[in-house]
């Protein structure tokens, strides 16, 4: 029983399970539930999401390692994390459609991250089962979010 909740959260419910790209497939999954925090709670529901999701990802990594292969494709509870961190802080206005092309930068640039994995991203993937799984995640969005901030003020000054 414990080993099947361990395996939906760490699809995010059966996000994580679609036969192509499903780290893509679970970040948008992440976007369209995380919008809706934002917009109500914040940045401190986000950083709840953020926490919530990062202890989740930790307890729920290591049997879904055991059962499909080290850093699996279909463990995308990982993304939300990192989704989280990339919406903390962004202009929204809660209007969908003047949020929709900062949405759509933060989605990504965090998949470019993610992907690419510069900047010693690729290097703390190689942490030790959740905690590597997650790292990347969340040092992927928080290149993400740094890039989206530094714009936002260069939008602002001009």
């Amino acid at each position: 029983m414990i080993n099947h909740l361990k395996l939906a959260v760490g699809t995010l419910a059966g996000a994580g399970m679609v036969p192509f790209a499903p780290g893509t497939f679970g970040s948008l999954v992440s976007f369209l539930l995380l919008y809706p925090i934002a917009i109500s709670y914040g940045t401190t529901g986000l950083f709840t999401a953020i926490l919530v999701s990062s202890a989740l990802a930790i307890w729920a990594a290591d049997y879904c390692e055991s059962r499909w292969g080290e850093d699996p494709g279909s463990f995308v509870i990982d993304e939300f994390a990192g989704q989280a961190v990339v919406l903390l802080f962004l202009p929204l206005t809660g209007i969908f459609m003047e949020d929709l092309p900062w949405l759509i930068a933060a989605f990504i640039l965090f998949r470019i991250f993610d992907i690419v994995k510069p900047f010693g991203i690729k290097r703390i993937q190689h942490f030790p089962s959740g905690i590597g799984i997650l790292a990347d995640d969340l040092l992927a969005g928080i290149y993400a979010w740094i890039l989206l901030y530094f714009s936002y003020y260069l939008l602002s000054v001009m």
